[in-house]
């Protein structure tokens, strides 16, 4: 094990990469375990508001990725500092991407539909993370063996071929298959071959005059959305907990009878 743990984790610079991803996890899951205590009026915790004003825990968060961030690159490699800032970089990450739906909409969504968006960035970061730490390089370069990493030009055609994948991905609206794809270059090429989605800027544009190819985007989207979507909320609510019930309108009154 003292092996493996040299020759995969330190030997390669990995220690910072991975105690920032726990960190980050921990202060993700921490964060929302004192939030989901202070949404149910239990335990000690309250919401910072001195002089009246919110302090959402994005703030620190900010301060946070900022300190982590310039230590990191101020640190030697493998020293105490880089470590050290590591962990201050995830855990202020973790902050700033549980309140990621408030920077996106500009708005107060946490425990709203919107707020899930949170939820579903920070996992996707954890795992894409977890893949880097595994030995997965970006833009397969890992794919290449030891002879053709040699050649300065295989590596870059290989890197900007996954790149040009992972854009049409994209494009056709599958942003986590390209997110994955970056790293994973196999699943970026599923996503560039298979069908758009609906309402993506790739359907707008070839999509218009093809019904066919229409209809059956709109009928792979309904049935993925049907297989996928409720065991994703399932999920994202067990971990971030589940957001308001919409408010039901109120049905407007009959209109007087004309006199």
């Amino acid at each position: 094990m003292g092996h493996w743990w040299y020759r995969n984790i330190v030997e390669p610079g990995k220690l910072p990469m991975l105690l920032a991803l726990v960190s980050f996890v921990m202060s993700f899951l921490v964060t929302r375990v004192i939030t989901r205590l202070i949404r149910a009026g239990r335990g000690p915790f309250k919401n910072v508001t001195p002089g009246g004003l919110h302090i959402h825990h994005v703030v620190p968060g900010v301060i946070l990725v900022i300190i982590g961030g310039f230590g990191s690159i101020g640190s030697a490699r493998n020293s105490f500092g880089a470590a050290l800032s590591a962990v201050i970089f995830g855990l202020g990450a973790g902050l700033v991407l549980d309140e990621f739906a408030l920077i996106l909409h500009l708005d107060d969504v946490y425990w709203s539909e919107q707020g899930r968006k949170s939820v579903e960035i920070v996992v996707v970061t954890a795992a894409v993370v977890a893949l880097v730490l595994g030995g997965f390089v970006p833009f397969g370069v890992n794919d290449l063996t030891a002879e053709e990493r040699q050649s300065r030009g295989l590596v870059v055609m290989n890197a900007a071929g996954n790149f040009c994948l992972a854009l049409i991905a994209l494009w056709k609206g599958k942003a986590r298959t390209a997110l994955f794809g970056v790293v994973i270059p196999f699943v970026a090429l599923i996503g560039a071959i298979r069908l758009a989605r609906p309402g993506s800027p790739y359907a707008k544009r070839f999509y218009v005059n093809r019904p066919r190819a229409r209809a059956r985007a709109e009928l792979r989207a309904f049935h993925h959305d049907r297989r996928w979507t409720r065991r994703r909320r399932r999920f994202e609510d067990f971990i971030g907990g589940a957001p308001d019930p919409r408010p039901v309108p109120l049905e407007k009154p009959p209109a007087p009878p004309p006199e």
